[in-house]
Parts: structure tokens; sequence; C-alpha cells
């Protein structure tokens, strides 16, 4: 679980489960980070030891990706996390909105997958080199009022299952999560989240309100433990698994 050495890029950086995976992997020793995000404060704000890359850009635009490229050159782990949320009824999803969503989520997990492969290959021996793909229990549980997101995030996960096969015998291993609830903006930026909010008087009673009505467990999981969880998947001591997508979602898929 040691990643001396080393060096990761990691989307969605600025905040959330990106953020709290570049902390993680800080925390556990790596040596260079590669962050992308458009939030650019956010990524500024972190607060790392690692030599730190940060790149401004829309992961869906191939060209941002070729400005990207000559800093992966020997790139050891990624973290293709960018992504957005939001939803209504397939009735009044408009094609607009369906094509941003599949554009950030989809588009933008391919490109930066594809570009984190070619770094991983382009010098050295990749065999211990790894990826993890932020997807969703909602690309696992069909999910109501999600079928832009919902999409995305189930051909995310069937994204890294046809990875990992392609590169099993390069010795570069790629997995999926599939989080559930968890307490990052992706969630509490929602019209429906704040809503309740206002609604309930406080954060936390939306939180509990909102695990309690979907979550087994009783309550959402933290970015933190998200990102311990992404970390172990991308060390060593997961030298074994490849093409899995780990569903971690507090039972919500029960």
């Amino acid at each position: 679980m040691e990643f001396a050495g080393r060096s990761a890029l990691i989307t969605g950086a600025a905040s959330g489960i990106g953020a709290a995976v570049a902390l993680w992997l800080d925390a556990h020793g790596i040596s260079r980070l590669i962050l992308v995000d458009q939030d650019e404060q956010g990524m500024a704000q972190l607060a790392l030891r690692a030599e730190v890359l940060r790149h401004v850009g829309d992961v869906a635009d191939p060209d941002f990706w070729e400005s990207v490229a000559p800093s992966l050159v020997g790139l050891d782990h990624a973290v293709l996390n960018a992504g957005i949320a939001d939803g209504c009824p397939i009735v009044e999803l408009g094609f607009a909105e369906w094509k941003r969503m599949l554009a950030v989520n989809l588009d933008g997990a391919f490109l930066g997958l594809r570009s984190a492969l070619r770094g991983m290959t382009a010098s050295g021996d990749p065999r211990g080199r790894s990826a993890v793909l932020t997807s969703s229990v909602a690309g696992v549980k069909p999910v109501a009022g999600t079928a832009a997101y919902g999409s995305s995030k189930a051909a995310v996960a069937h994204l890294a299952r046809i990875a990992a096969a392609e590169q099993a015998q390069a010795g570069i291993r790629i997995n999926a999560v599939a989080p559930g609830r968890v307490d990052t903006p992706i969630w509490t930026r929602t019209a429906h989240f704040q809503q309740m909010e206002q609604d309930l008087g406080s954060r936390e009673a939306a939180l509990a309100v909102l695990a309690g009505e979907t979550t087994p467990l009783g309550r959402f999981a933290s970015a933190e433990e998200m990102a311990g969880q992404i970390g172990f998947l991308l060390s060593d001591a997961a030298w074994n698994i490849t093409g899995t997508v780990l569903v971690s979602d507090g039972g919500y898929s029960l």
C-alpha cells in the first residue's frame, strides 16, 4: 500500500472522491500527481507534499488530452473519476442533456483511460501499473430518473472490464468502483438535495433522511472511505484483482 517513486493521474481531482484520492495517495507516499479538473482553484487548495502537475480542462475534449499526454509518459496509476450527475424521467429528458451527461461521464472516461494507457505503455515495463474508473451503483441497479447518468455509468463499468481484458497480458490491472450514496458535491449540489436541506433545516438532516431511505447500512459513505477502497485497488496488495467492479453502496443494490 505504499506508492513511493510512483506517479498517478486523477481526473475530477478538485473535490469529492477525486480530491480524497489525491490526499490518500499523498499520505501513502506517491511521488508525482497529475491532477485534472475544470476547477483550478479547487485543485490549488489541496495541501499535497508530492510533486503536482495540474491540468485545467474538459475531460470530454480530445484536444485537451493531447495537451496532457506528454506528462503521462511512464505513468503508474490512473483514477478516471470526473463525472456529473442529474436526473429526470426519460419522457422529460432532452437530447442535449443526454449527450452532455454521456460526454463527460463516458467520453471523458474513455479519453482519459486511453491517454493513461498510452502513457503507461510508452516507457518501461508496464507490469504493476493500474487504473480505477468511477462507475456508480446506478450503473448496476436500474434507478428511475437516472437514464443518462445510469447508462453512462453502466458503460464506464463495462469499459473497465474490456480494458482489463485487453491489458492483462501486459500486466496492467484495471478495475471500477460503483459507489452508492457518498457525501460529495455531486449529490449535495443537486437541486433535489438542496431542497431537502432547506425543508429539513440542515445538511446533516438531509443526509440522514436520504441514507435512511436508500442505504440499508444507514449512512452515506465519506469520500475518504471511497478513496481508501480505490487506493487498495490501485495498490500491489490487489495484484490479483482485475476486471472487477467493486460495488460499495451500503447495501442499496440488494
